[in-house]
C-alpha cells in the first residue's frame, strides 16, 4: 500500500488512524477527509490504494463512499473503521463493495495486526464481524445448484477473494484488465452477489473455492 484516504470527521480519530496506517504500511501516504463530500471530492483528483471509510459522517453515509469508489476507483481496497457492529450496517457495507470492517474500540494492536494482514491476503475484520458473517451464512439456506464456474473464472474469484487489484490480477493471469472486469461481472452474476467480499463468503461456503484463502 502507497497511498490511502482516511474519511473519519473526529479529528483525535483521524490522527491515531494515520499512526496506525504509517505503522502498518511503513512509507505510506496519507491523506484525510472529514466528510463525505471533502473525500468525494479528493478521490476524484487521485486514485488511491486503500480508503479507510467511517460510516457515520456529518454529511452522509461513508457506505455511499463505497459505492462511489467502487464505480470510479474499483481498485481501491476499502475497508470501513465504524463502531456499528451490527448486521444492517456490516452487510450494507460488504455488499457496497467493502473488503474489510475493523471496529475502532479495539486494542490497537489487534487494529494494526488486521491491517497488516491486507498485504497476506487476509480481509481485515474484527472478531465479531467475522462471528456475525459465519452466523449469516449458516441461517442461509444453500442454494439448489452450485453456480457452474469456468476455470478461468474460478481463477479470477479466488484472486478476487485474496484481496487483489483488478490491475495485479490482468498481471497474474496474463489479462487484460477489460477481461478481467468481464469475468467479475460474469461471476457476481452467477453468484447473485454485487461485491467482492460478499462474492468471496458467497465462494467459500458453496465450496467453489477453498476456505482458506
Amino acid at each position: 500500500m502507497k497511498t490511502a484516504l482516511i474519511v473519519e470527521d473526529h479529528r483525535e480519530s483521524r490522527e491515531w488512524l494515520t499512526e496506525l496506517l504509517r505503522q502498518a504500511f511503513p512509507g505510506i501516504s496519507v491523506v484525510t477527509a472529514d466528510t463525505l463530500s471533502n473525500a468525494s471530492a479528493k478521490a476524484s483528483k487521485e486514485n488511491f490504494n486503500l480508503a479507510v471509510v467511517d460510516i457515520s459522517l456529518p454529511d452522509g453515509s461513508g457506505v455511499d463512499l463505497v459505492t462511489e469508489l467502487q464505480a470510479t476507483a474499483p481498485d481501491t481496497y476499502i475497508v470501513m473503521a465504524t463502531i456499528y457492529d451490527d448486521d444492517n450496517h456490516l452487510f450494507s457495507a460488504l455488499q457496497a463493495g467493502a473488503l474489510g470492517y475493523i471496529l475502532k474500540d479495539q486494542p490497537r494492536t489487534r487494529l494494526l495486526a488486521q491491517l497488516q494482514g491486507i498485504a497476506r491476503g487476509e480481509p481485515p475484520l474484527s472478531p465479531s464481524v467475522a462471528r456475525r458473517i459465519l452466523r449469516h451464512f449458516r441461517r442461509t439456506s444453500l442454494p439448489e445448484e452450485v453456480p457452474d464456474l469456468t476455470q478461468r473464472e474460478t481463477d479470477v474469484l479466488r484472486l478476487l477473494a485474496r484481496g487483489f487489484t483488478r490491475g495485479e490480477i490482468s498481471e497474474a493471469l496474463d489479462i487484460t484488465a477489460n477481461t478481467v472486469a468481464g469475468y467479475t461481472k460474469t461471476i457476481y452474476r452467477k453468484l447473485g452477489v454485487s461485491g467482492r467480499a460478499e462474492a468471496a463468503l458467497q465462494a467459500a461456503r458453496l465450496g467453489v473455492i477453498n476456505n482458506d484463502l
